[in-house]
C-alpha cells in the first residue's frame, strides 16, 4: 500500500468520524396518560411545569400534537412502525396475539441500528406486534446511552409511568383522608362530568403526579447535562396519549388525543429545525410522523412504507409546515368494543360512531377501578346529571362535529347545524377516502381479523380493498334517511356476501325502531344465518328495538362460540343489553362455555361484571 493510499483512508476515517459526531443524539422523554389539558404550559387550567416549560424555552412548543389512538398499545404501535393502526391490524388493545410485520417494514429504531446508532428504550414497550430482536441494543430498566461505544450516536427513549391510569385508582378512604397539594377549590372540572368532591379531588390528584411527572423529566435532561450531551441533542418530550379522567383515555375525544409536546434543538442543529427556538407553533403533527422525523434528523432515508411525514429535519415542505389535520382511531379497549374515527381539521373535530347505538360508558373493568368513573354511573342511574354529562352512558349518533376551540370538550354536536353542512360532508369525505385508502380492516370483526390478516395484514388488506369499500358504503347508509337507505339495506340483508349482511345489520341497529320493517329478514337471520357473528348481530337489533325478547338467542349464541374473540363480542353486546337497552338479566351457565373461551381473561372480565362466580 503506497503512501497516497494510506492518506486517503486516514482521511475517509477521520471524515466518517466527523460525520457521526455531526449526527444528532435523540432522547424521547414520554410521560404515561397525559394530554395537553393538564399542564399550564400548554392549558390555562393546568398546572406548572417548570422543567418542561423551561425545555420550551429554548426549544418549540407544538400545540396541535396528537396521538393517533386513545389507548398505550395502539398508540405505541403506530409510533413504533409510523404505520396507521387499522391498516396494519394493530389497533386493538390488548390483543393476545400479535401482529406479524411484513418484510418491508421494520420498527423504525432498526433503521437507527442500521445507520450506527444505539438504540435504548427504558423500559415499556407495550406493542401489538411480534418484535425482534434488531430493535433495541437494550430495552430494560437499565438500558442507558452510556452503555453505547465511545462516540456513537445514540437514540434513548425514557418512559415515565407516574401519571398512568393505575395512579388514580385510589379508595374511598384514602380519598377521604389523604390531602393533595393542589388545592381542590381551585381545580377546574370539565363541564361534561359531574361537579362533585370526587371530580374535585381526582383532578387535583392528577395534577400533583403531573408536577411529580415534571421532576422526573427534569432528572433526565440533568442526566443529560452531567454527561455534557445538551448540546449534541435532541430532546422531545411528549405524552403517550391522552389523559385519564373520564372519557378521556380510550375515547377519541380531544383530552384523549391532544398531547403536549416539546422538542429542544440545540444550537449545533439549528439547521435540522424549520421552526426558531423558543417559540410555539400550531402546525398539527401526529404520532404518525414520529418515526418519519427521527429518520430524517438522522439523515437516513425515510421508507415507502411509514404513512407519517416528518417536521424536523432537511427538506422540510412548505406543506408540511401548513398542515392542519390528523386522524384518530378507537375499536377495542380491554373487554369492550366499539368502531369511531375522527378528523381533526383547523378547529373542527369530525368524529365517526360506526356502532351509534353503543355506550361510551359501557362497563370497562379497567376504567371502572376510578372512584370518578363510579360516582358518573351512580349519578347517572339516579338521574341526577344534566343533559350533557349524561351523554356518556346514551346511545350515540352517527356524526358529531364540533368547533373545539370555542367547545372544547365537545358537548355542542354541530352536525346538523345548518351552516356547518359543507363542512360537515367535506370532512365526512376526506375521513372515507382516508379509511378506503389504508384500507381500514375494521371492517372485518377482530376475530376474522386474526383468523385472515395476522400474518398478512398489508397483504390482506390490498386484496381486499373493494369489499372493505363496499362494507364502509353500507355503514355510510348510516348518514342518509332511512327512506332513502332502506331499498339498499334490503338487497345487503340478502346478500351472499357475510359481510355485506353483517354490515347491513349494524346499520339496521342504528335506525333502531325505523327499520322495524325489516323484522322478519332479520329474525330469519338471527336463526340460521351461516356466520355466527351476524346471529349475534340480528339478536342485538332486537334487543336495541325491544320487538322481541333475543336474550336467550344470544346466550346460546355465547355457548356455541369455540372463538374467543367472536365470544368477547357477544359479551360486549350482552352487557349493553343488560345495562342500557331492555335491561335483560342473562343467566349465564360457564359450564356451557367452551373452555379456551373460558380460560381468556378479557372474557373473564365480563363474566365477573354479569355477576357470575368463575368456577368452570
Amino acid at each position: 500500500m503506497n503512501f497516497k493510499s494510506i492518506v486517503l483512508i486516514v482521511i475517509l476515517f477521520i471524515s466518517s468520524c466527523l460525520k457521526a459526531q455531526d449526527t444528532p443524539n435523540i432522547v424521547w422523554i414520554v410521560s404515561e396518560d397525559n394530554s395537553k389539558h393538564y399542564m399550564k404550559l400548554f392549558d390555562a387550567h393546568g398546572v406548572s411545569t417548570p422543567n418542561i416549560e423551561k425545555l420550551a424555552q429554548k426549544g418549540i412548543q407544538f400545540n396541535r400534537a396528537f396521538s393517533n389512538a386513545a389507548v398505550c398499545s395502539a398508540a405505541r404501535s403506530s409510533i413504533i412502525t409510523g404505520v396507521f393502526g387499522p391498516k396494519l391490524a394493530t389497533h386493538y388493545h390488548r390483543s393476545e396475539q400479535k401482529v406479524t410485520l411484513p418484510e418491508n417494514i421494520k420498527m423504525f429504531p432498526e433503521y437507527l441500528r442500521d445507520a450506527g446508532y444505539y438504540t435504548s428504550n427504558n423500559a415499556k414497550e407495550d406493542y401489538n406486534i411480534i418484535k425482534n430482536d434488531m430493535v433495541w441494543d437494550d430495552s430494560s430498566n437499565k438500558a442507558s446511552w452510556r452503555n453505547r461505544k465511545k462516540g456513537q450516536p445514540f437514540f434513548h427513549v425514557f418512559n415515565i409511568g407516574t401519571t398512568h391510569e393505575g395512579s388514580l385508582h385510589f379508595s374511598q378512604k384514602e380519598m377521604e383522608t389523604s390531602k393533595t397539594e393542589t388545592a381542590l377549590e381551585s381545580v377546574f372540572v370539565q363541564p361534561n362530568h359531574p361537579q362533585t368532591k370526587t371530580f374535585s379531588y381526582t383532578n387535583a390528584f392528577y395534577l400533583d403526579r403531573i408536577s411529580k411527572m415534571d421532576a422526573e423529566v427534569g432528572e433526565v435532561i440533568r442526566e443529560l447535562e452531567r454527561d455534557n450531551l445538551l448540546e449534541s441533542t435532541i430532546i422531545f418530550y411528549y405524552g403517550d396519549h391522552g389523559g385519564v379522567l373520564p372519557n378521556s383515555k380510550g375515547y377519541l375525544k380531544e383530552t384523549g388525543l391532544h398531547v403536549p409536546l416539546v422538542v429542544s434543538v440545540p444550537k449545533k442543529y439549528q439547521n435540522l429545525s424549520p421552526f426558531s427556538s423558543g417559540t410555539a407553533t400550531n402546525t398539527f403533527v401526529s404520532f404518525i410522523d414520529f418515526s418519519a422525523t427521527v429518520l430524517n434528523l438522522a439523515g437516513i432515508t425515510i421508507p415507502e412504507t411509514i404513512d407519517g411525514t416528518p417536521f424536523l429535519g432537511t427538506n422540510i415542505s412548505k406543506n408540511t409546515l401548513l398542515n392542519n389535520e390528523t386522524y384518530g382511531y378507537a375499536d377495542r379497549f380491554d373487554e369492550k368494543y366499539d368502531m369511531v374515527r375522527s378528523l381533526r381539521k383547523g378547529n373542527l373535530k369530525y368524529i365517526r360512531n360506526f356502532q351509534p347505538f353503543m355506550v361510551d360508558g359501557l362497563m370497562n373493568n379497567y376504567r371502572y377501578k376510578q372512584l370518578a368513573y363510579k360516582e358518573w354511573k351512580a349519578l347517572f342511574d339516579a338521574e341526577k346529571l344534566n343533559d350533557i354529562q349524561s351523554q356518556f352512558f346514551k346511545p350515540k349518533v352517527a356524526e358529531e362535529l364540533y368547533d373545539v376551540e370555542n367547545d372544547p370538550y365537545e358537548t355542542i354536536n354541530l352536525a346538523n347545524n345548518p351552516a356547518y353542512q359543507k363542512s360537515l360532508k367535506q370532512l365526512r369525505k376526506n375521513l372515507s377516502g382516508w379509511m378506503r385508502s389504508m384500507p381500514d380492516l375494521s371492517f372485518y370483526p377482530e376475530h376474522l381479523i386474526i383468523e385472515k390478516a395476522f400474518s398478512t395484514p398489508i397483504t390482506f388488506g390490498t386484496a381486499h380493498k373493494k369489499e372493505i369499500s363496499s362494507y364502509l358504503k353500507i355503514a355510510n347508509l348510516q348518514l342518509i334517511p332511512f327512506e332513502k337507505a332502506k331499498l339498499k339495506l334490503a338487497k345487503y340483508l340478502d346478500s351472499s356476501d357475510d359481510l355485506e349482511r353483517y354490515w347491513a345489520l349494524i346499520t339496521c341497529s342504528s335506525f333502531s325502531t325505523q327499520a322495524a320493517v325489516f323484522s322478519n329478514q332479520i329474525q330469519q337471520i338471527m336463526r340460521s344465518d351461516s356466520l355466527l357473528i351476524n346471529r349475534m348481530r340480528a339478536a342485538e337489533f332486537f334487543g336495541i328495538t325491544g320487538i322481541l325478547d333475543s336474550s336467550n338467542y344470544l346466550t346460546e349464541m355465547l355457548y356455541d362460540s369455540t372463538n374467543e374473540k367472536e365470544a368477547l363480542l357477544i359479551l360486549n353486546t350482552i352487557a349493553l343489553q343488560q345495562d342500557y337497552y331492555q335491561k335483560y338479566q342473562f343467566n349465564i351457565d360457564i359450564k356451557k362455555l367452551d373452555k379456551a373461551v373460558f380460560k381468556n381473561k378479557l372474557i373473564q372480565e365480563r363474566l365477573k361484571y354479569l355477576n357470575h362466580e368463575l368456577q368452570y
